[in-house]
This record gives C-alpha cells, sequence and structure tokens, in this order.
C-alpha cells in the first residue's frame, strides 16, 4: 500500500486528546489497513523552577498532528472534524495536501534526533543575566553570565568569591535564574 502524510489542524493544548479519539476512530472495520500512523511531534525540555530540574515533552508543531494514510481514503475522512472533537480540518481544506517526502523525512528525521539527544533548555541564558548556582561546591552563590555555550550546554560565570571575581564554567542543570 502506497501511503502519504498529511497534516491535521487541532485545538492548539488538545492534541493529545485529538489523537486518541482519531485512533480509536480509525479502529473501525472501514479503516483497517489504510492508518498506518498518527502522532505528533514531541520533543523533551527541561526547565529549573526553585532549584529543580523538570524533564517534560513539549509539541514540536501546536496544533497539528500528522496522520500516514493511503491517499485513497482521505476523500472519506476529510470530514473528521464534524465526527472527531478537537479536530479543525485537514489542511488544505477540502482538498486535503499530502506532504512532500524531503518534508517528511525533515520532520521525523527532526523527531528522531530530538528523541535520542539531550533535552533542549526551555529557559535560555543571556549574557549579562544573573544566575544562582544551585548544585556544586559553589551552590548558593549569585554569579553573572559571561558566556553561553548551547552546544555543550554549559555557561561561563563570574561569581565573586572572597571579594574576588571568579570565573567559572557550569553545567544548565547546576543553575537556575534569579528571582
Amino acid at each position: 500500500m502506497d501511503t502519504k502524510w498529511y497534516v491535521i489542524r487541532t485545538v492548539t493544548g488538545k492534541e493529545k486528546k485529538a489523537v486518541e479519539q482519531l485512533e480509536s476512530e480509525f479502529k473501525k472495520p472501514e479503516y483497517e489497513g489504510r492508518i498506518n500512523q498518527v502522532l505528533i511531534p514531541m520533543e523533551k525540555v527541561y526547565m529549573t523552577r526553585k532549584g529543580k530540574k523538570y524533564i517534560t515533552k513539549r509539541n514540536y508543531y501546536p496544533g497539528y498532528v500528522l496522520i500516514e494514510a493511503d491517499p485513497n481514503i482521505i476523500g472519506e475522512i476529510k470530514n473528521l472534524n464534524k465526527k472527531v472533537n478537537n479536530v479543525i480540518e485537514f489542511l488544505g481544506g477540502d482538498t486535503p495536501i499530502s506532504l512532500r517526502p524531503d518534508e517528511v523525512d525533515r520532520i521525523l528525521g527532526k523527531m528522531d534526533e530530538l528523541s535520542m539527544s539531550d533535552e533542549t533548555l526551555l529557559d535560555k541564558y543571556l549574557v549579562g543575566e544573573q544566575v544562582k548556582i544551585i548544585d556544586g561546591p559553589f551552590s548558593g552563590f549569585i554569579g553573572n553570565v559571561d558566556d553561553v555555550n548551547e552546544d555543550r550546554k554549559k555557561v561561563k560565570l563570574a561569581v565573586n568569591i572572597f571579594g574576588r571575581k571568579t570565573p567559572l564554567e557550569l553545567n544548565y542543570t547546576q543553575i537556575t535564574k534569579n528571582e
């Protein structure tokens, strides 16, 4: 079976509910073997709040769900918004447009890359910003960000220790924004 990828617009924030309802709809006999996948592109992110690191997943394309389906069935399912809550429409409206193979490769490749890579920092640090050290021997000290290396997930700080500015290099997980 030759399948293509389509994009369904959903209510932002209700993508998971839309996927659950779509999957239960697609379990009906008329759709058997004609819908391969319904997925939400997600990425892992972490943030620090009050000195604690929280890891969560975030929708990479809010308000959109991807569906891999037989192109012959799209005419039958293009009006899903009348049957399924939180679904607005297919991208393209009355004539759903399939994604080009290079777009699919980019999106799915990005998803694979995100699932295999480390988490992404949700709170970005800026040069000159004041941060508090929450882990390590200098825990409790406050310093100013001198340099940010997003690839290595490290920051260089200038911390005042015994009246002298001391440079430190710390991981993102060892600091939090000074609130």
